[in-house]
């Protein structure tokens, strides 16, 4: 457990599409995108790709446990470590699954249900012995899931849905905006409306601007956009995330290069970094 704030976030997935194993990778990390959030002794999950099975597994560690697993969508990519979650097969354990990009059409657990169904999957997610419970929501919709924690929410632009997250904590502001593609030139009004002043700023870079435009209509954006949008909103420090499976570590090693050129303090994300906002 980390010591060192009331208010902070590690990164057990940084990766974007696709887990990328080997050594390429072993700098920034393979695992597909997973945030542990803490607020006070609040636990918040941000999304479920491959990287939630470590997280897991150190859970475990910690006897019985109460979280909230936020998630941004439900693309293989950002749910698929959901059957590994250790703390989803303990019946002391009670979990909340949250997502805001599915309803009317949908729901999550209809969702989840059809993702661990044969021929995809040999068990449902009946077989789950923790308390879990689903809920549904509009992204623009704000969420309290414990006294004094308040989550922003806003639709992003991505194929099928996203929702971007705001955490307010106890004077400070995390936000987790990923799976959102931007229009050239025109800076998204409802990412600079939920970043606007915020303490740190996690954003889907998993192109380049030079990449975009082999990429329009993917909907991804770009770590230049983050700055751009970071600038605009007065937002203190950028974190590039969301790293495209081609992106390797050498490949990362230049890009926090320039990006701390063009603007200082933006750091790239890494498996196990933890950034304190307290």
């Amino acid at each position: 457990m980390h010591k060192g704030s009331d208010f902070f976030v590690r990164f057990w997935g940084t990766r974007g599409s696709i887990s990328c194993p080997g050594d390429s990778y072993s700098r920034y990390g393979g695992n597909t995108s997973c945030l542990e959030v803490h607020c006070g002794d609040k636990l918040l999950i941000f999304d479920a790709g491959t990287g939630l099975r470590p997280l897991g597994k150190q859970l475990c560690q910690n006897g019985a446990l109460e979280a909230d697993i936020f998630l941004t969508h439900t693309h293989h990519d950002h749910i698929v470590g959901l059957p590994f979650f250790a703390p989803l097969f303990d019946k002391r354990n009670r979990i909340r699954l949250w997502a805001g990009h599915l309803v009317p059409e949908l729901t999550l657990h209809d969702v989840l249900v059809q993702f661990m169904n044969a021929p995809l999957f040999p068990v449902p997610p009946k077989i789950f012995a923790a308390n879990v419970s689903f809920h549904d929501f509009t992204a623009g919709d704000v969420l309290e899931p414990k006294p004094g924690v308040r989550l922003i929410t806003a639709p992003l632009n991505h194929p099928n849905g996203a929702t971007g997250y705001r955490i307010d904590y106890a004077g400070h502001s995390l936000c987790y905006v990923t799976d959102t593609e931007h229009i050239e030139g025109r800076l998204d009004r409802h990412i600079l409306e939920l970043i606007d002043g915020a303490d740190v700023v996690i954003y889907d870079s998993t192109y380049t601007d030079e990449e975009f435009p082999k990429y329009r209509n993917w909907g991804h954006s770009t770590w230049q956009e983050g700055v751009r949008l970071c600038d605009k909103a007065g937002a203190e420090q950028l974190v590039i995330f969301h790293h495209d499976p081609s992106h390797d570590d050498t490949f990362m090693e230049e890009v926090a290069k320039e990006a701390e050129a063009a603007r200082p303090g933006t750091v790239v994300a890494r498996e196990g970094l933890v950034i304190d906002l307290m």
